[in-house]
């Protein structure tokens, strides 16, 4: 999830600085507890939460942590714009299923189709280390221009940048995009009350599996393949049964699980899924059990979770359904009154568990 600062009043022109005061911090692991920053800080958990609540917002004078999301809506000129930034530091560059070059365009793209809008332009920024060899720069690319094509943006502006030999991991990569809102959509995290279905478009799990399995050297009988994709043309199917789409999310670094928890934090309603129904492919569930990782944790680049009022949710999962990337789309729970701000599964053998927000990330560098 790209952190959207928008709206922020900058500090008067010649403010003094003032240092963030940590007494008064009193999250479940204290950054005053962390003097310097650690990975887990980069997680899209907990730890993420903290810098933005704690550092970034009151640096920028602006928002609540809470009414953040995937991209920010815009009014301009009386029309309605969607704005996003996300940076990719992804390890390895190439993988089963993509690449860092798909997944800048991809990533962007799909915050923006979060609030309705589909991409237009994106700008595209690249930080180089000495010594990367050229033609692995110009695979990255090409990889990153066809996506965009294949999305229907245009990178329209860029930067370079070239830092020392052994400061840097090869490529790292910024893009920013906007899209058009279309009139009557109105997508936000807020959205979320009582009663909503709560829709996955796909099975979990597939990218972080896919980094796992190749950074880390490890076989599980079968190649597994991120499921980077842009998802413009799924949310395009869905708002064309309604406009009234409540909340979008693509739940990619923490999961499905941290995604859940945001939206119910934002809108102060609870979340009870069916742990049977959410959609674990056999290969992800089973590195899972070897490596003793939570399925609903792990990252996702080509899917979203939808809350969506009841009497559109069966119509809106058969046009999923009928869209190539929400083929095996699933009702895997609803909005409820009881726990606010908390997401509760069903288990299989009857009973409840809390499924609480990542503390940081369970694998690092997936995007």
């Amino acid at each position: 999830m790209a952190d959207t600062l928008s709206g922020l009043q900058a500090p008067a022109v010649g403010a003094p600085a003032v240092a963030p005061d940590l007494r008064g911090w009193t999250c479940p692991l204290p950054l005053r507890d962390h003097p310097r920053v650690v990975m887990g800080h980069g997680g899209g958990g907990a730890m993420s939460a903290e810098l933005v609540e704690h550092i970034f917002l009151p640096a920028f004078g602006g928002r609540t942590a809470a009414a953040l999301g995937d991209s920010a809506a815009l009014s301009v000129g009386g029309a309605r714009l969607a704005f996003s930034t996300d940076s990719f530091v992804v390890r390895p560059l190439f993988f089963p299923g993509g690449s860092i070059g798909d997944l800048a365009v991809n990533g962007t793209v799909n915050d923006l189709a979060m609030s309705g809008a589909r991409a237009a332009y994106l700008s595209c920024g690249f930080i180089l280390e000495e010594g990367v060899e050229t033609a692995l720069l110009g695979r990255v690319a090409q990889a990153l221009g066809e996506a965009a094509r294949a999305a229907g943006a245009e990178v329209v502006t860029g930067d370079t940048k070239v830092v020392e030999s052994g400061h840097g991991d090869g490529v790292y990569i910024n893009t920013s995009g906007i899209g058009l809102i279309p009139p009557g959509v109105d997508i936000r995290p807020q959205r979320a009350e009582p009663g909503d279905v709560v829709i996955v478009s796909g099975e979990i799990g597939l990218h972080g599996v896919a980094i796992m399995s190749v950074r880390e050297g490890l076989e599980f009988g079968v190649e597994v393949r991120s499921d980077c994709a842009a998802l413009g043309g799924l949310v395009e199917a869905m708002l064309a049964v309604t406009l009234d789409l409540h909340v979008l999310r693509d739940p990619t670094r923490g999961g499905l699980a941290a995604s859940l928890n945001e939206i119910a934090s934002a809108a102060g309603v609870g979340v009870l899924i069916q742990e049977r129904a959410v959609p674990v492919p056999e290969q992800v569930a089973n590195a899972c059990a070897i490596l003793g990782l939570d399925p609903m944790y792990v990252a996702n680049e080509g899917k979203l979770v939808a809350f969506v009022p009841r009497e559109h949710a069966e119509a809106v999962l058969a046009a999923m359904r009928a869209h190539p990337l929400g083929a095996r789309a699933a009702v895997i729970g609803e909005c409820v009154p009881d726990h606010p701000g908390m997401v509760v599964a069903r288990t299989a053998f009857g009973g409840t568990r809390v499924v609480d927000l990542p503390l940081g990330e369970q694998l690092p560098r997936i995007c």
